[in-house]
């Protein structure tokens, strides 16, 4: 995924250069197309929280559980859009606060081709699988961010100089609904139960006081 390890929790905000008129109606397009499937995206288990531009919060749940659980909120900042990707964090619903590296309720794994193994016996190779986590950081406690394609901080990164916004523009890579589709095919769809662990504990009872 990153070729070096440059920490990208150093962006700022960006300041909106781009005349806001522009990137504003663009921004209403983008709601306009989620709430156009409105009911269809509810199923699925994603509510708008809000929508004020440039700013979206949107909250991902999983209603294949029971009781159904709301796994994370997904900010995206459209300032100067479409002239720059838009930025992508994964939050607290509750409060907008950007997870940590090692908060994350999810950090979207998905499954790329691993080493091939070569098995005395059998024909041919063993391919195997392994996770490829989308969110990235390089440290638990640093903000994390969505490595695809489309999202600003990923465009920003020095790893990905060869891959510019320009590239993707035009294809869209930075839609509403593609980025959520992206978190929620990862990072929500796959969620089947919930785990519980169980933590021994030994039991003391109050001893008599010695004699």
């Amino acid at each position: 995924m990153l070729a070096d390890s440059v920490s990208v929790s150093y962006i700022n905000p960006a300041i909106q250069h781009v005349d806001p008129a522009v990137s504003q109606a663009k921004f209403q397009q983008e709601i306009a197309e989620l709430r156009s499937l409105e009911q269809d995206y509810r199923r699925k288990g994603w509510f708008l929280l809000e929508a004020s531009f440039p700013k979206v919060l949107v909250a991902m749940a999983a209603p294949q559980l029971s009781p159904p659980a709301i796994v994370c909120g997904v900010a995206i900042d459209y300032t100067n859009y479409d002239a720059e990707a838009p930025s992508v964090r994964l939050v607290n619903p509750f409060t907008g606060e950007p997870y940590l590296a090692d908060e994350l309720p999810t950090n979207l794994p998905r499954a790329v081709e691993g080493q091939a193994v070569e098995l005395p016996g059998m024909p041919g190779a063993l391919q195997f699988q392994q996770a490829q986590s989308l969110m990235q950081a390089y440290g638990p406690k640093e903000i994390p961010f969505l490595c695809i394609a489309g999202v600003r901080e990923y465009h920003l990164h020095p790893a990905h100089s060869g891959d510019s916004w320009e590239l993707h523009r035009a294809a869209g890579a930075g839609r509403l609904v593609r980025l959520l589709e992206v978190i929620h095919t990862y990072g929500v769809a796959p969620i089947k139960s919930y785990g519980v662990n169980l933590v021994p504990q030994i039991g003391f009872e109050i001893a008599e006081p010695a004699k």
